[in-house]
Order: C-alpha cells, then sequence, then structure tokens
C-alpha cells in the first residue's frame, strides 16, 4: 500500500510517505511555515520515490488536537489531495502519533502523551502498547496541569505539555514517571503508521478535525493550501 501522510497540528511540521511498509518523511521545527512546507515535500518525497500522485492508495493525516490553524491546514490539505484523487482519508489522533513511538518502545507500559495548548491548558491521552497494537487508556481531554492524574507508577510522559508552566507536570508526578521526553513533537510517519494499522478510510468529506475547543474559521491561508493541493 502507498499512502501519504501529513502531521502539522503543532510547530513542526512533517510530512511522510509509506511504500508497501517502508516509510520516508521530512520533519522540521518551523512555526507558521506548515502552509509553505507541506505541499512542496509531498511532491519531492513522492518525486524521490519515483511515484505519482495517482499511485497513491490514501491519505492519512494528523486530525489534531493541537494549534487551531495547524490541524485545520493539515485537514485541508488533505481533504484536497484527497478529493482530487478520489482516494480515502485515514485521520488518525495526533496525540496517538505523538505517543506511539514511547508506547511500542516501553510496550506494556503506560504512556502519557501531553501537547501544551497554551492559556495553561493541556491537550492529553493515555496509551499502551499490547497485543502488538496501540491502545488508548482514556479519551481525548483539554485539561489543566492540576487535574491531571497519573494511577501507580512506570508512565512514560511525552510531549510539549510537559515542558509547559515550567515543567509543572513533570515535576507534580515525579514519582508516577518513569521516563519524560518534553521535546518530543508527533510525526508523520507514526501518523502513517497508525493509519496503515487502522486501514479503511472515509470520504474526504467527513474528516472532522479533534480542536477539543470551539472550531475557528478556514483563514486565507489555509483556504489558499487547500486550492493548491487540489492542483
Amino acid at each position: 500500500m502507498k499512502l501519504l501522510a501529513f502531521e502539522t497540528s503543532t510547530e513542526a511540521c512533517s510530512v511522510a510517505l509509506a511504500i508497501d511498509g517502508e516509510f520516508v518523511e521530512r520533519f522540521e521545527i518551523a512555526p507558521r511555515r506548515h502552509a509553505e512546507l507541506a505541499l512542496p515535500w509531498a511532491d519531492a518525497l513522492l518525486a524521490e520515490a519515483g511515484i505519482a500522485r495517482s499511485q497513491i492508495d490514501a491519505i492519512a493525516v494528523g486530525r489534531g488536537p493541537g494549534a487551531f490553524t495547524g490541524v485545520r491546514l493539515a485537514i485541508a490539505i488533505a481533504q484536497g489531495v484527497a478529493l482530487g484523487l478520489d482516494r480515502p482519508v485515514i485521520p488518525v489522533s495526533t496525540l496517538a502519533a505523538l505517543a506511539l513511538p514511547a508506547a511500542h518502545v516501553h510496550a506494556g507500559m503506560p504512556v502519557f502523551a501531553a501537547i501544551d495548548a497554551r492559556m495553561g491548558e493541556l491537550y492529553v491521552a493515555a496509551y499502551r502498547w499490547n497485543d502488538d497494537a496501540l491502545h488508548a487508556l482514556c479519551d481525548e481531554a483539554l485539561t489543566t496541569t492540576d487535574r491531571v492524574v497519573l494511577d501507580g507508577g512506570g508512565w512514560h510522559g511525552v510531549g510539549t505539555g510537559f515542558a509547559a508552566q515550567d515543567g509543572a507536570l513533570a515535576t507534580r508526578w515525579a514519582t508516577s514517571l518513569a521516563g519524560v521526553q518534553p521535546g518530543a513533537l508527533p510525526h508523520a510517519a507514526d501518523v502513517a503508521r497508525l493509519a496503515l494499522r487502522a486501514g479503511g478510510g472515509v470520504a474526504a468529506e467527513l474528516v472532522e478535525p479533534a480542536y477539543l475547543r470551539n472550531n475557528v474559521a478556514l483563514t486565507l491561508v489555509e483556504q489558499q493550501a487547500l486550492r493548491d493541493s487540489r492542483k
């Protein structure tokens, strides 16, 4: 299966191409440059692999939660490419993609993924890798540091939520955490890995972003990205 994946929900921008179980990715911490980079990177990856857009079987996208503009941009790009090719879109939780590497390395142990949502809030979810699959231990939520509860020990924390507020989350739960990666960011390659396991997909127009806050309007930059993706 050939799959193209986009993840722009945080300050990191990444695009990945999966070809029969092999993954290539472009990744950069590039705030405010996601719209500039995502589609050219996708075309470059396809060119390097010698694959035309028409050979792609599906589009995967990190659906958030994350920054409003980044989440909406990724959805708009994925929808535009998918509509132009008449391909399905496989939406993937950005928090699940963030948790995947640590969960896989520490199989059987709980992983708490937290993204800094600004304004003193966090986007959070918990996962565990068991039986060769990533399992959610709770629903995604928008919360605050003082409302997070990590029962027991052996947790692995990942994401910018652990760097927010001078590391308040890591400090509060230091005795429950076996390890913390406050600089971890979601990667499109992990979006692709989860999408391949999920399979299927939905029609592009049915893809919904996960904001966990009130929806915001499509910006002019995002509208242009959507138009460009359909070319």
